[in-house]
């Protein structure tokens, strides 16, 4: 997405940073990327010098390569945002998402408007192998081109997974994947449903004037699910919701370090520690609005990609794009910059596999969300910070935010175990039983990812490690 959170603290400025004369905040945590503590950037309080430049690394989607630097803290003492930035309220949510395309792309409208009663009835292939060829030429700003990736991202999903992981396609016809592409590449982002797609940009308030809350929320696009689905999107919704006073923290705790401002660092920790309680309270409605066998057997499949997913080990061809098949990661919730932007704050440090997979998924978010957790990533080190002032308040305050960030990962699991393992096992179950059906595949619990993620990371093995890493994160006394 283009927008972010509204800091009031200072007007944006453009990136005039290049491959040759790089900012001098992207060098990275040191165990991160096997700096020692030496190359980060200086704590501005300890009377070290500048630090060294390292490079940018350009956004691997489109056209958008260099988008507006969201954070300058060297040697200024502020974060900038766009000037079209949101609401306090909205954060990384698309605020006021249109939800209808202009008349050219009807076919489009058409289909997406009806997507679970087309995927049931199994004729959602042949109606898309009917559409017209259109050009993304007539789409005009950002946020029809927005509303075009999250209608052709949901057409894109239901196409492939309409028969189950068993009925598969190999092809997606050039009259989808070509202006699925473009858009694609004007935006930034990779040809396949992303969590800036299903969760971000899949909103609108029922009431315009009502608050941000799951009772006057609904969704724009859907797919097989029901109530479940929508209450799966948008109890993910509340979650970023409950994180923006944590997002807007982290610009009050590095201009703090900046200005040796103590109190005022303090009190940004004391922000992100709650708001990091209130994503996890966000987080337990998934309880109340989510079925886990419906999730389980409905919905998944269709947040699964075709890279490291067994059900399609060589991809996919977008015809008109590219003749050999591209391998893109389905859904996950580590696309979504809130954690990757919490964690680079507090210096938490993944082990290889795990930070692997969480870098990859940077790919999939949209190029100034990525902007932002990389320049968070450069900033002067926190966690040296809170180390060499010797402060026990602040010491306990970046304790608590390390604490509170362990606790969300945990119950994180407790929640992907009911909705994942334990539903899979009873998936199974039922499937042993002699008088399961031998019926169409559609609609059939899904068994290639049972131990995957929709991303393709193994799931526990995966969550287990940041958890566990985040809580090593912690300062001891």
């Amino acid at each position: 997405m283009s927008v972010l959170l509204f800091v009031p603290l200072a007007l944006p400025l453009p990136c005039t940073h290049s491959a040759s004369s790089p900012s001098p905040l992207r060098a990275a945590f040191p165990c991160c990327l096997g700096r020692p503590f030496s190359e980060h950037p200086a704590d501005p309080c300890s009377g070290a010098g500048t630090p060294a430049a390292a490079p940018v690394t350009p956004a691997p989607w489109g056209k958008q390569q260099h988008p507006l630097c969201f954070v300058h803290l060297w040697p200024g003492t502020s974060m900038s945002l766009p000037a079209s930035s949101t609401p306090e309220l909205e954060g990384w949510l698309l605020p006021d998402s249109q939800t209808e395309l202009p008349a050219p792309y009807g076919p489009w409208m058409d289909i997406a408007r009806e997507l679970p009663q087309l995927i049931a009835s199994h004729q959602l292939r042949s109606r898309v192998r009917q559409m017209p060829q259109l050009s993304s030429q007539h789409l005009r700003g950002r946020e029809e081109l927005h509303l075009a990736h999250l209608v052709l991202s949901f057409i894109t999903m239901g196409y492939v997974w309409q028969e189950g992981e068993e009925g598969t396609v190999q092809v997606l016809p050039r009259n989808l994947a070509v202006p699925y592409w473009e858009v694609s590449q004007a935006l930034g982002l990779p040809p396949i449903l992303s969590h800036a797609d299903f969760v971000l940009a899949n909103w609108r308030r029922k009431d315009p004037n009502g608050p941000l809350e799951i009772e006057n929320l609904d969704t724009i696009i859907t797919l097989p699910g029901g109530e479940s689905l929508q209450g799966f999107i948008l109890v993910t919704l509340l979650v970023e919701k409950a994180a923006v006073p944590g997002i807007k923290a982290i610009s009050r705790a590095l201009g703090a370090i900046l200005q040796c401002d103590e109190e005022t660092l303090h009190r940004a920790l004391e922000e992100l520690a709650g708001a990091i309680k209130a994503m996890r309270e966000a987080l337990r409605q998934m309880h109340d609005h989510v079925d886990p066998e419906v999730f389980y057997s409905e919905i998944r499949i269709f947040l699964s990609g075709w890279k490291d997913n067994p059900a399609m080990p060589h991809g996919l061809i977008y015809e008109g794009v590219s003749p050999e098949p591209l391998a893109y990661s389905g859904g996950s919730a580590a696309q979504s910059s809130v954690l990757h932007a919490f964690d680079e704050l507090l210096g938490i440090c993944h082990r290889q596999d795990s930070a692997a997979f969480l870098h990859r998924m940077r790919d999939y978010m949209p190029p100034p969300h990525r902007a932002f957790v990389e320049e968070v990533r450069g900033a002067v080190s926190l966690k040296q910070h809170v180390l060499s002032s010797g402060d026990a308040r602040l010491r306990a305050a970046f304790n608590r935010c390390v604490s509170a960030l362990t606790d969300f990962r945990s119950y994180h699991i407790s929640i992907v175990t009911k909705y994942i393992s334990t539903a899979a096992a009873k998936a199974r179950a039922r499937r042993a039983q002699p008088s399961a059906s031998a019926g169409p595949a559609v609609g059939k619990p899904p068994s290639a990812l049972e131990a995957k993620g929709t991303g393709g990371s193994h799931i526990f093995s995966f969550l287990k490690s940041i958890r566990d890493t985040t809580r090593e994160g912690m300062i001891s006394a």
